[in-house]
This record gives structure tokens, sequence and C-alpha cells, in this order.
């Protein structure tokens, strides 16, 4: 690996001035702050406001009051903010990047990349919203004279609990179809990285989204998200499958939704006829993109016997030959995990699978000349489940290589975890890998890919099985999860019953006879 010492410049766009204007924006009566740090640096950009109950109450008051306009307000209308606000987030996307390598610590490469989820979202329900969201008319018991239609309605205001590992992706891109589907949001990022979904909001309402209808509050998760969920009328979450439990229990005692996107103990499996020098290359994203802090990174690699020493060899290589550093440029292969607490729970993890017999094949030490947060990208083998790592969601870049004899033994290795995330699978036979993809218990499987093309692919739902997750973004179900539906039904004739003077059992047989004739004629 190329590690060389701290020296970095912060970029231009992080000033003091604008900091504080993003933040501005954040309620926070109590008078508490929370020092956001750089964490390359671990100096402070700004001090964060702190949100009381009485500063969501008013959030959701508002926010709420701005709802109702907005709902009222024609779709065309509404999707022609999201027009011009994609070409604002591209045209910016460069000062986001800089917001999410000093709040975040990533490497420029995966920040950029972060960056352009927004737009695409925004593209995909650009195109879909509008069928969407429109009356769907359907038959109704009787033919011709009844009629049902199925008219989508907002849901109120959404509350949004965004995580730290994709700030801006998760912060706005979960709230564009919310918002176009005429809700209202209230954003609570973590205290760590508010300051990009901040200057989002900031961008959209230039695009002309009205002020007040999308909210933020800032806060410890213990501290906001009871008053949060309590006032929402929806709630989407990413995060920790232990928080996911506790806000879907409020939820559920609320009698609200919500949707759960949670942990992962994410598998690659690498079949025999697998081109090894792309699986090698896709592995080193899988591992260590976003410093291993990806929802969908993978954390078990599974690799035939007669090819685990090939694979290895080329994998340990590439893996030293990273360049891990801070920088504000597109040099470093990977940057910093997000803070000096999360650094120390990965460190616990590489140390408790040493202890426990597990061989170091690379890296496994903190870098505290690169910055206060910087681990090294870690190749374990012999990892059993008795360790940490073994079981556990490690949420940085650490590894760990398996081997197996067949396909099945793979197959049962790699559903042998309490989480359904991502799965990929790497071969040269793709009829082959979709067959051992099918087997995968994941709500997303990737063939010769780690987990872009699934979680690109914004027209088709994104969400985990098990205990990954409830729900999805993305696809027509990551809109119309924001909408209640009502079903308005017209009769237009009185025949839903006997005739005056008509006996029953004509009545009843007549009514029989009807539902045999519209299922032969396929009418109902």
């Amino acid at each position: 690996m190329t590690l060389t010492p701290l020296g970095i410049t912060r970029p231009a766009s992080a000033t003091d001035a604008f900091l504080k204007g993003l933040v501005a924006r954040v309620p926070g009566t109590s008078g508490a702050t929370w020092k956001l740090t750089e964490v390359y640096t671990g100096e402070t950009l700004v001090e964060l406001p702190q949100s009381a109950p009485a500063d969501i109450e008013r959030a959701f008051a508002v926010a709420r009051e701005a709802q109702r306009k907005w709902a009222a307000t024609p779709l065309k209308q509404r999707l022609a903010v999201f027009k011009r606000a994609h070409t604002l987030f591209v045209d910016q996307a460069r000062i986001v990047t800089d917001l999410i390598q000093a709040e975040s610590g990533k490497n420029r490469r995966m920040a950029i990349e972060e960056t352009c989820d927004p737009a695409m979202v925004m593209s995909h329900y650009l195109r879909r919203a509008a069928k969407l969201l429109a009356p769907t008319k359907r038959g109704g018991p009787v033919p011709l004279l009844t009629t049902s239609t199925e008219i989508r309605q907002p849901k109120g205001v959404v509350g949004i609990i965004a995580p730290w590992n994709f700030p801006f992706a998760t912060g706005i891109s979960d709230a564009v179809p919310a918002l176009m589907a005429g809700n209202a949001v209230v954003l609570k990022p973590d205290n760590k990285t508010a300051l990009s979904p901040l200057y989002g909001i900031q961008l959209l309402e230039e695009a002309g989204l009205p002020k007040g209808l999308f909210q933020v509050v800032c806060g410890e998760g213990p501290d906001v998200g009871p008053t949060l969920i309590d006032h929402a009328d929806y709630v989407m979450f990413t995060g920790s499958t232990a928080t996911g439990r506790v806000i879907g229990e409020r939820a559920g005692r609320n009698l609200i939704g919500c949707c759960l996107e949670l942990g992962g103990k994410n598998p690659m499996i690498v079949l025999d006829d697998a081109d090894l020098a792309e699986a090698a290359q896709g592995a080193i994203f899988g591992a260590f993109g976003n410093t291993g802090q990806i929802c969908m990174h993978i954390e078990r690699i599974y690799l035939p016997e007669s090819r685990y020493a090939e694979f290895t060899k080329a994998f340990v290589a590439k893996t030293q030959a990273l360049d891990v550093r801070a920088a504000y440029d597109f040099g470093p292969d990977m940057g910093s995990l997000v803070s000096v607490d999360h650094m120390r729970r990965v460190k616990e993890h590489v140390d408790d699978a040493v202890s426990k017999g597990a061989t170091v094949l690379c890296g496994g030490k903190p870098r505290p000349d690169l910055g206060p947060a910087f681990f090294e990208p870690t190749i374990l083998e012999g990892v059993t489940k008795d360790m940490l790592c073994g079981v556990t969601e490690t949420f940085g870049p650490v590894v760990a290589l398996h081997e197996y004899g067949t396909v099945d033994e793979a197959v049962a290795l790699a559903n042998d975890t309490d989480y359904g995330l991502n799965a990929s699978v790497w071969g040269s036979d793709l009829d082959a890998a979709r067959a051992v993809a099918a087997r995968l218990e994941s709500g997303n499987v990737n063939i010769n890919d780690i987990l872009a093309t699934a979680f690109a692919a914004k027209g088709t739902p994104s969400g985990g099985v098990k205990n990954s997750g409830v729900g999805a973004r993305h696809g027509d179900q990551g809109l119309l999860k924001y909408t209640d539906v009502q079903n308005l039904a017209v009769l237009k004739k009185q025949v839903m019953g006997p005739k005056p003077g008509q006996d029953h059992e004509k009545y009843v047989q007549s009514m029989l006879s009807g539902l045999k004739l519209m299922r032969k004629l396929r009418i109902r």
C-alpha cells in the first residue's frame, strides 16, 4: 500500500461562512451543539445545533402546513421542480463532493459517485411518477354498472432517518420520491454527516421546492428518534438492524408504515470458471470501497479449493498496492473510516479474530500517521463463527477468505447468516451463475459485479430479506410506499340485492350463475 504522511488542504468551498449558513437551517433552541469535525484531521468544521423535542414538533407543524399546499399543487408543477433540481445537482456535484469528503473521510472517487445518486433517482421518477400517481380505473363487481378507481394520495409528512456512510445519497434520494408524491419530509441526518444533505435541501429550494416543506432536525438517535417517529406519517430508515428493530416497533405501535434497510454480512462466491483477474479486482471494491462502509459491501469471499491460492495471491497483491491516504483529489484508492470510535470497533473485530486463531494476510492495524480514523485494508483467513467478524457486520475494510469444495457447500455457507441484503456471484457461464444466484437468500444478487449493477438499477426495488430489512427503495415500490390508496367505488344503478318482490332463493341462484358465467367469459 502507498501510505504517505498526512498533508492536506481543505477545499475552498468549506469556508466557515458557508458551513455556518448550512447549519443555520437546523433548529436548536436548547443551545446544545455537536462539534462536526473534518474526519481527516479531527479539526472542528462547525458547531451543529441539536434539536430539542419542541424543535421537532415545530418542524413537523411547519412541514404539515406546507404539505397541504404542496399536495394541492398539480403533479406537473411538482415534477418541474425536480427537472430544475437535476441540473443544479449535477452542476454543483464538486461542492457536494467536498462536503462529503470533509464530513465522512471517504476518498474522492467514492464521494463524487455518491453525488450522482439523487440525480439518478430524480431522472428515474421523472419518467415514472406521472403514471404511478395517476388514478387507475378498474371494473367493479357488476359489469358495466360498477367501477372502482385506485387513487394515490400522499401520506403526509415522512420522517427520514439517514446514516453517516452515504449521507447525501440516502438523505436526499430517499426524500425525492416522497416529495414527488406530494408529501413533506422531516430529515434526521447523522450528526457526523449533516452538511451534504443540508446543502442538498438548499439546492432543492433553489430549484423551486417550497420553503418549509423539507425540514431538518439534528441530534443523537435516542434523543431525536422517538419524537420524530411519533409525529411522522411514515418512516424511512437506513442503518443497523438493532436500531431498525426499535424503529419498527415504535412505528408499529403508532400504526404507521416504515421501510427499513438494515445491516448485512454479504457474501461473494467465486465459481471455478470465473475470470480471477476480474474477480480479484471486483473484490477490491467489494471489500474496500468507501473504506468498507457500504451496507452492500462484501465481508465474506468463498473460493473453490482448486483456485484459492491463485485468487489469494492476486487479491493480496492488489490490496497491498492500494493508495490509502487523506486527500481532496482523485489520487487515493481508499480514505478514512468515519470516526475514531468506529475505527476502534473495526480494530476490536480484527483483534478478536486474531486472538481466536485467524490469520492476517495483510493490513490489520490502525494508521494514526495518516489521520485519526484510518485503518489498513485487511484480509483475514481462518475466520470462524465464534469470532465477532465471523457473524457480525464489521462495516470496515476487513474481509475474510474461505474455501469450498462444492457449489452446494458454497451456497450453504453464503446463506449461513441472519442477514440477506446483498450477494455477489462470479463465473463465466452466466446460466450457471444465475442458478447459484437463485439459491441465495438475499434481496440483491449481482453476477460478475459487487453491488453497483443492482443498486444503480433504479427501476428495480432494492431491499433486504431476513434481518436485513423490511420494504425497499427504488422501483415503483420506492415511490408508492409513500402513498395511501383510496378505493373510489361507483354504483350506477341499484342492482346489489333482490329486486322488489323477488324471491331471495331465485336471487341467490342468479347471483351464483352470474359468477360462473363471468368466470367462463373471463369478465371477473
